[in-house]
């Protein structure tokens, strides 16, 4: 067994007894444990149930770390519990250790668990000064028992006869841990608001004499973590590691060497949820299908619901009264030019990308094969529409590795042609209600709102936040940067480059087959970071340069894009995508297979906001309007209208 001894003069000279246990010791092979003269302690083990998941299989991971899928039956309105009822037999880990009493006399000793999602969370300590709390560790994930009130438990009388005497309790993890007023509503602790992060969890034990819990050295916002320390959480594990708490006398703090990894994987062949906001009450019903809907058991098992896109009346333009299948038929550079010329302003379709208004219409999910279709429908002549559509997941998550598996639709033809979709794997804010605002933004505060433009207000919290894969058919250039010098003199409509008759950089035609993997946050404007600035900056990580763009200092979102070859992203069976969102950092990767991934884009705290608040995963297909990439070598109003059903496939979705 190896134990690690903290402040070592101090215990020896003033009997002050904190043993930190890096790993554990079985009673198998009779270990001593740990103690502090007063009594001692082994066999930390905070889930002795957990053994086998639900099919019978071993619950650990290839490192062999206790492993454990959250389950999606569980009630939606308690968010997700860990483990559920059907997980184990009573819903709660089983935890026990083993304690001795080294006095003169019996004696009760008290303890209490705590844990605390490892994977994304900010270090317990101050970077700048490790004796103080880092500013952000009260956001971390950490819980204790479900009810706070319950503080430290007093074991059963130890007898001072020299035995380890076993200790049994149960805890589960929830949401909203700390029982923060600002996730209840009418009264209800609606723990979905503050789900539990994947990731790793430890787990860390305190046995105490009671003493020292009745005289309130451990002050009572340790004892019960739903209690304020002065205006701000106080993280147990900082207390007890690193702060005051490491110095308390005949106190054992004993963290354990098991580890629980937390993975969602919301099945695609769930099912497809229909929220009734979004269609009248007398029409949706009519297309619902058995597996999409808004029925009970839709509602109860669907991870997945239809989204709906937000149309902007403002991105209305002017489209060719053409139908065309340009991925298969041919299209050439030459029918795009022609078509461009050849038809008279008052012959073109004045329209905006529209969404689905049948219900389950252009998304199907397939429980057999466990996968979602989409599908961008089919344009009849006169009733001109290019539809947009997708999905978006049902419960909301802070942080955490979203990997997507999928086949979208290839986006160029062999000629190089666009067919006008943008691919996007997106993650978006669950909720603009104060319960979901973003930590707050010191300097001038964070636009308001998504729209407003520059004389929009600023505000010290917002509920929005968005992080993007986008992948379309543009330029690779900041704007400003290597365009063509009368693009930049400001000679060429900014909006469409490809209406002008102006050759574009050789490099751009050397271009055919790629498209552009745009990776975006939307910071909201919050200028707080230290090297926050708008035009085009270059930030360096693993030995890559990801040229980061913001239009200026009070856009909402900062930008990369990385070339790409469309058949390799396109053109096979399935892609994998994933947005790997830290608290202080955010990570594109691509690649053909889960652990091929490759990075394509790098943000962090240094230069733009990153959030912190519940998000949701979009997957969609949609027809944007290419004034929002300026650049842009192909023009939304110059793509044909589909001829047929454009389709894309999803086959997972993990986050972890």
């Amino acid at each position: 067994m190896m134990m690690y001894l903290l402040n070592t003069k101090l215990i020896t000279r003033a009997g002050i007894f904190l043993v930190v246990m890096a790993s554990g010791c079985s009673r198998e092979a009779e270990s001593p444990g740990v103690t502090t003269g007063q009594f001692a302690i082994r066999d930390f083990n905070p889930m002795i149930n957990w053994t086998v998941d639900s099919s019978g299989k071993e619950s650990r991971d290839a490192s062999g770390r206790k492993l454990l899928y959250l389950d999606y039956m569980a009630p939606r309105e308690s968010g997700f519990l860990i483990p559920s009822l059907r997980q184990t037999d009573d819903g709660v880990f089983h935890m026990e250790f083993y304690l001795k009493n080294a006095s003169q006399a019996s004696q009760q000793f008290a303890y209490k668990i705590y844990y605390q999602n490892e994977s994304y969370k900010f270090p317990e300590r101050d970077p700048d000064d490790s004796t103080r709390v880092h500013p952000f560790a009260w956001e971390n994930f950490y819980g204790s028992w479900e009810d706070v009130q319950k503080t430290f438990v007093l074991t059963e009388e130890i007898p001072a006869d020299g035995k380890f005497h076993r200790v049994t309790d149960r805890f589960r993890i929830v949401g909203n841990p700390r029982d923060e007023q600002r996730y209840y509503s009418n009264g209800q602790n609606d723990r979905w608001k503050r789900n539990p992060r994947t990731g790793d969890y430890s787990f860390l034990l305190v046995v105490t004499l009671p003493a020292l819990i009745d005289s309130n050295r451990i002050p009572p916002c340790i004892q019960n973590i739903s209690l304020m320390n002065d205006s701000s959480f106080l993280n147990p594990y900082f207390y007890f590691l690193y702060g005051d708490g490491a110095k308390l006398p005949q106190t054992l703090v004993n963290i354990s060497p098991f580890t629980l990894k937390v993975v969602a994987k919301p099945d695609p062949g769930a099912g497809i949820f229909i929220n009734p906001w979004y269609y009248p009450a007398d029409t949706y019903g009519k297309f619902f299908t058995r597996n999409c809907g808004n029925n009970p058991g839709i509602y109860k098992k669907a991870a997945f619901e239809q989204f709906v896109h937000y149309i902007d009346p403002t991105t209305k333009y002017c489209n060719i009264p053409v139908i065309a299948d340009v991925l298969n038929e041919g299209y050439s550079l030459r029918d795009y030019n022609w078509n461009r010329r050849f038809y008279r302003k008052e012959e073109l379709v004045a329209i905006t990308a529209t969404t689905s208004k049948r219900p389950c219409e252009t998304v199907i999910s397939d429980p057999a094969a466990h996968k979602i279709i989409l599908k961008n429908p089919a344009t009849e002549f006169g009733k001109w529409e290019k539809q947009n559509v997708g999905v978006i997941t049902r419960h909301g998550f802070t942080y955490g590795k979203w990997t997507v598996k999928a086949k979208l639709t290839e986006l160029l033809n062999k000629n190089g042609l666009w067919n006008g979709l943008t691919n996007a794997v997106w993650l978006i804010t669950q909720d603009q209600s104060p319960w979901n605002h973003r930590r707050t933004c010191n300097n001038v505060g964070y636009f308001a709102n998504y729209y407003g433009g520059d004389q929009d207000d600023r505000v010290q919290h917002v509920g929005y936040s968005e992080i993007d894969f986008e992948i379309l058919k543009t330029v690779k250039y900041c704007p400003n940067y290597l365009l063509p010098p009368a693009y930049n003199q400001g000679l060429i409509d900014q909006h469409n480059l490809a209406n002008w008759d102006v050759p574009l950089p050789e490099e751009v035609e050397e271009m055919d087959d790629k498209i552009l993997v745009a990776c975006t946050n939307w910071d909201m404007a919050c200028p707080d970071p230290v090297n926050y600035a708008g035009g085009c900056h270059p930030i360096v990580y693993d030995d890559q340069v990801f040229w980061q763009h913001k239009w200026g200092e009070t856009y909402r979102a900062i930008t990369s894009k990385m070339p790409e070859p469309d058949d390799e992203l396109f053109g096979g069976p399935y892609y994998y995508f994933q947005i790997d969102w830290q608290p202080e950092r955010i990570i594109w990767r691509i690649g053909p297979e889960k652990d091929q991934l490759r990075v394509v884009g790098y943000v962090d705290q240094t230069i733009t906001s990153i959030p912190n608040n519940q998000m949701l995963l979009i997957i969609s297909q949609e027809f944007h309007n290419t004034r929002w990439w300026v650049g842009s070598m192909f023009d939304q109003a110059n793509v044909p209208f589909p001829k047929h059903d454009i389709v894309g496939e999803i086959y997972e979705v993990t986050i972890e």
